[in-house]
């Protein structure tokens, strides 16, 4: 009997130790995660994204994989990128900007598939809104700018430098990328807010400075009456403004841009561009992580779309010290 009582006792005390153990794994299950984080393109925003996404999988004792960056902005470029590092090992996590949001849908939904949780930051699958059921809504969350909003307050802004009334002009990028589709729709909505002021054209560069240089000028002398101009991300505000100057029109023609790159912020300084609205893309990048890490060991419910808001950058404040970290590195 007092045998039968022994076994039963050393039996429960592997039991307990084998639970132990189990749950010791479980605790340290942050360190065998992988994370890859997969670019839109080769610019300044991501690279300061990628900074976000370094911070944040240092804090939480995560594997990190960085894939290649895209030399231009796509489908074609982005998803063998994609693939070929999903490749190298075992993925926890996807973190990518979407080059488009119908076109990217198949190729992480065949990671999601395969039990690879994906967060998409910047841009966004569909209209972005994963919490209604549909072919894209698989996601956890968009992490990024509330981009129409972004796009209203530059219109306005720009109708104030013109004395609300005048002619203005948007160089955007890309028909099918869910963020400048959104800054452009924003623009206009913007515009038509203000009676006086007439939108008179938007072209699209596809991410392609020298084509936004180009457009821009061609806009300029079909219609010498425009006094504003939106250039509405890092390429097409960069090439716009170059317009601008190269036509010798500084101060005669308005200049709002999106992204705070160096090299925008400089012109800022030296009085050839009048606004630059400042995205948070290391912030994106650490929620994203954050958020992942948090879902991954402890299942904790992931808001569908979180918005890491914005800064305005004009000629007063561009040096204020607080300022500094809303600067593209």
């Amino acid at each position: 009997m007092k045998k039968r009582i022994m076994v039963v006792f050393l039996t429960i005390l592997c039991i307990a130790a084998l639970a132990l153990v189990l749950n010791g794994c479980k605790s340290s299950k942050s360190e065998e995660l992988t994370v890859l984080f997969v670019p839109g393109v080769a610019d300044p925003f991501y690279f300061t994204m990628e900074r976000g996404v370094k911070e944040a999988a240092e804090k939480y004792g995560i594997n990190l994989m960085i894939a290649e960056y895209p030399k231009s902005w796509g489908p074609e470029a982005q998803v063998p990128i994609l693939e070929a590092a999903a490749a190298k090992g075992e993925i926890d996590l996807i973190i990518t900007a979407p080059t488009s949001s119908d076109a990217l849908i198949a190729p992480l939904k065949k990671f999601y598939d395969k039990g690879i949780e994906i967060i998409t930051v910047d841009t966004k699958l569909g209209d972005g809104d994963y919490s209604k059921d549909s072919n894209y809504s698989f996601p956890l969350s968009f992490i990024g700018t509330d981009n129409k909003a972004g796009g209203v307050l530059i219109a306005k802004e720009l109708g104030k430098m013109l004395g609300e009334k005048g002619k203005v002009y948007c160089m955007n990028t890309n028909p099918d990328t869910s963020s400048v589709v959104e800054r452009g729709e924003g623009f206009k909505e913007g515009v038509d807010q203000l009676p006086n002021v007439e939108l008179v054209g938007m072209d699209y560069c596809l991410d392609v400075q020298q084509k936004a240089q180009a457009l821009t000028l061609a806009a300029l002398q079909k219609d010498p009456e425009i006094g504003g101009i939106f250039g509405v991300n890092v390429f097409s505000a960069q090439g716009s403004y170059q317009a601008v100057v190269n036509a010798g029109l500084t101060g005669a023609v308005k200049i709002a841009s999106w992204d705070a790159t160096q090299t925008l912020i400089e012109a800022l300084k030296k009085g050839e561009v009048d606004l630059v609205l400042a995205q948070k893309p290391a912030e994106m990048g650490f929620l994203a992580v954050e958020w992942g890490y948090k879902y991954l060991t402890n299942k904790t419910k992931v808001p569908k779309h979180i918005s890491t808001g914005f800064e305005v950058f004009t000629q007063d404040n561009v040096n204020n010290p607080d300022m500094q970290q809303y600067i593209y590195q």
